[in-house]
């Protein structure tokens, strides 16, 4: 699963285009939203996409992507068990 949240970082630095921020720079158990990375509703958008088009994972819940969603870990944990691709 390690490679999957390096994978995740990556990825989700490029997605957004967090220019200040490297990999190195997010914690594994570091919130997402609000005081973590400060993200929002639009880069959940983003995620949300990026998780289809990357992984196959559909979510149709937004109640699901905010539990999912909550750091690289639970992220890495729900792809590592759902994906299609």
């Amino acid at each position: 699963m390690e490679a999957v949240k390096q994978e995740l970082k990556e990825k989700i630095i490029s997605v957004l285009n967090l220019e200040d921020v490297n990999p190195e720079d997010i914690k594994d158990t570091d919130p997402l939203f609000g005081a973590g990375l400060g993200l929002d509703s639009i880069d959940a958008l983003e995620l949300i996409v990026m998780l289809d088009k990357d992984y196959g994972i559909k979510l149709l819940d937004p109640k699901e992507g905010k539990a999912i969603f909550e750091s690289i870990e639970t992220m890495a944990k729900y792809i590592s068990e759902n994906r299609t691709k």
